[in-house]
């Protein structure tokens, strides 16, 4: 029902595209030699509630949401296994150079120093994608990962996998921060 209801289309090649038209949420999928990677837009104000669920202060779930966020998925599509490393991936916002992720242990730093507590530390790090993970044919997981880059702004993503001792790269094309007054 929900599946039909999406709106597919291909941004480039490697890239799909997906719109859901009541929460218009948006979704880009990169598929390359035995890995797939998805970004889903999380709004700010769902990224809010989220924390604020958690136990997080309003001022530390402020400055979370301020970051482009997504939820991410990570699928290992081959017969290999493979392993990723979120510190080897970068973003390239449309016409600028290219950038390093924040990953889990950046933000953790952050907490720390903010003196959150440890309840609003386990919530974040549950709910964050594993900064390195290896995965048996088959095997996925998801995490919310953050991008420095304004609201409403488009950037690549460009991500690396080991595999069989050698490293691949694929790209992600096109994906787009959610303002809060486009996602429901």
């Amino acid at each position: 029902a929900l599946v039909s209801a999406l709106v597919l289309a291909p941004v480039q090649a490697g890239t799909t595209y997906q719109k859901d038209p009541a929460s218009r949420i948006e979704t880009w999928e990169a598929h390359e030699a035995g890995v797939s990677v998805r970004l889903t837009q999380i709004g700010p104000d769902q990224a809010l509630a989220f924390f604020l669920g958690r136990g997080f202060p309003n001022q530390a779930a402020g400055r979370y949401a301020q970051e482009c966020v997504f939820m991410t998925v990570i699928r290992n599509t081959g017969a290999a296994p493979l392993t990723y490393d979120l510190r080897t991936w970068r973003f390239v916002p449309a016409g600028d150079s290219a950038r390093r992720m924040r990953v889990k242990e950046d933000w953790l730093e952050e907490w720390d120093l903010r003196g959150l507590s440890e309840r609003a530390r386990i919530g974040f790090a549950w709910s964050q994608l594993p900064t390195t993970q290896e995965f048996e044919p088959g095997d996925w997981n998801q995490g919310m990962t953050t991008y420095a880059i304004a609201r409403g702004s488009r950037f690549d993503l460009v991500f690396e996998w080991k595999t069989g001792g050698k490293v691949f790269a694929g790209k992600l094309e096109g994906a787009r921060c959610a303002r809060s007054d486009e996602v429901r």
